[in-house]
């Protein structure tokens, strides 16, 4: 069995330069099939640098497409019967290949999710190897200590010799903050605890999501009219057509992030009229009370609050008597649903 790895990259080379490092440190040595998705920065030179060290495939868009049909454009180009897909600026663990084959190996079917980290603090640079700021961070990083900004760097050589010191400074989810862990934490519980669950599609990540090519191709990949949530998207379409999520242990993937805060889906609720267009399910409408039930101070009424993916299995029963779209209209920005 044969792992392709489909890295989405845009504008981002040195940060892709490390992700790609760490993928020539892999335990199993995958195909890495990098999308530039009309990057206009040095992308393309960084892509050239590691030919000699890992089995590659390039692909060049001349315009940006998106995340979702950079995806597809690398999944039609890959080789291996197992698709992971990354982002160009997550690093890999030495053993995120072999840990993602394995469990493909063991369950036919899988769309497995691994352990999704962040590293803090790493937003500040736009080059963390070199802690080369970013232009509106300037002023910041010019005011941190020679210590400081050593102390912030994650560099090839931390990936090749030492990448327990990069373990130590990460925290749980993609992106830093309570919410992001709080919902980390949700996924991989039902994944671990509750692998039977019928929403486990909602447990899928953007990155460190890993599946049979084949079923993936069969199915249509990514919907490319939708760039947020296209991963959950997807893997409620393969659960239909018979894959099964689950959780991948051991791989594990640290997000260099790049922004205050997080994509919120609370925020921009575009992708969600696309989803039910497509799932016209409870389910699916239930997601962004879910989320909303989840956070601080929730505008969610008591009695309709979802706080856990059991929970929301639970609730798309629609034997509950309760008004979902009256707990929708409490939750600002979000718009009515209708099949």
């Amino acid at each position: 069995m044969k792992c392709s790895v489909v890295i989405r990259s845009l504008n981002e080379a040195d940060r892709l330069a490390l992700t790609l490092t760490s993928l020539a440190c892999q335990t199993v040595m995958a195909e890495a099939v990098v999308v530039n998705d009309g990057s206009s920065d040095h992308t393309a030179r960084v892509v050239e640098e590691f030919r000699e060290r890992l089995p590659l495939t390039a692909i060049t868009h001349t315009a940006p497409k998106g995340r979702s049909a950079a995806s597809n454009a690398g999944a039609a180009q890959a080789t291996g019967d197992v698709l992971i897909f990354l982002d160009g600026d997550t690093l890999a663990h030495r053993e995120f290949v072999e840990r993602h084959l394995a469990a493909h190996a063991a369950r036919p079917g899988l769309l497995g999710r691994g352990d999704t980290y962040n590293l803090r603090c790493t937003r500040f640079f736009l080059n963390p190897e070199t802690a080369t700021p970013r232009p509106e961070e300037a002023e910041r990083v010019n005011a941190m200590s020679d210590r400081e900004r050593e102390r912030l760097k994650v560099t090839r050589l931390q990936i090749e010799e030492d990448f327990a010191s990069i373990e130590k400074r990460a925290t749980a989810g993609v992106y830093p903050g309570a919410g992001p862990r709080k919902l980390y934490e949700l996924e991989i519980m039902a994944l671990k605890e509750h692998p039977d669950c019928t929403v486990l599609w909602a447990a899928a990540s953007g990155a460190n999501f890993s599946v049979p090519r084949d079923l993936f191709l069969a199915s249509g990949g990514f919907d490319e009219r939708i760039e947020q949530n296209e991963h959950r998207e997807c893997a409620l379409r393969l659960c239909n057509a018979g894959g099964r999520m689950g959780f991948v242990e051991g791989a594990k993937s640290y997000h260099l992030t790049h922004r205050i805060g997080w994509r919120d889906p609370l925020t921009d609720a575009s992708w969600e009229r696309l989803f039910y267009s497509r799932y016209p399910i409870l389910a699916v409408k239930l997601l962004s009370i879910f989320w909303a039930s989840i956070a601080d101070k929730t505008p969610v009424p008591p009695e309709a609050q979802i706080t856990s993916l059991a929970d929301l299995e639970r609730r798309a029963r629609g034997k509950d008597g309760i008004d979902y779209d009256a707990a929708r209209r409490a939750i600002p920005g979000l718009a009515d649903l209708t099949a």
